[in-house]
């Protein structure tokens, strides 16, 4: 959204820095799940203390959302300010982006299910590699198509704060029923 939000704003040039800052930050953090999930592998009790965590986790994020959906919307006239570091703001978000490392680990494991992945050099390499790639392409390509992801979305960016709120409950249901059943 960010990436779309820089591209309507500030331009295509903007959003390009804001993907390599980002794109940049995909690559300790591919590093870092490439290790968790050797190490998860290895320890599923681990796996399972995780999962009771991220129940907890998208309880929370589900309800955070809800109560974001319901608050009213206040226009803030926006004020001309110096100019942005858009690169700073790629690599700031990217860092505390919360998501990034367990998305790669599942991506990870879902490779690794297939023998599509093995834990040598080569693979990991071409894996961080890819998904370094794709984080600056995926982004570049929102930059590119914002206006048209603008008018087809319309009402869908409105109520963005209720649908996350309805993912992350299904997240955590579907945790639930997976633990229990």
């Amino acid at each position: 959204m960010t990436a779309l939000k820089i591209s309507l704003e500030k331009g295509r040039k903007a959003t390009n820095s804001y993907a390599l800052g980002v794109a940049i930050i995909a690559i300790p953090q591919a590093i870092v799940a490439v290790i968790l999930t050797r190490y998860i592998a290895d320890n599923p009790i681990i796996l399972e203390t995780l999962e009771k965590a991220g129940i907890f986790i998208f309880i929370l994020l589900s309800y955070y959302f809800y109560r974001e959906s319901k608050k009213a919307k206040i226009k803030v006239e926006e004020v001309k300010t110096k100019k942005e570091n858009h690169f700073l703001t790629g690599i700031t978000l990217s860092v505390i982006n919360m998501f990034a490392i367990p998305f790669f680990c599942g991506i990870v494991l879902l490779l690794e299910t297939f023998e599509l992945f093995s834990f040598h050099f080569i693979p990991v390499f071409f894996f961080i590699l890819g998904s370094v790639i794709g984080t600056f392409y995926i982004l570049f390509l929102y930059g590119k198509y914002a206006k048209i992801i603008q008018r087809k979305t319309g009402r869908l960016t409105n109520d963005i704060n209720l649908i996350l709120s309805i993912l992350t409950a299904a997240v955590a249901v579907f945790t639930i029923l997976k633990l229990f059943f």
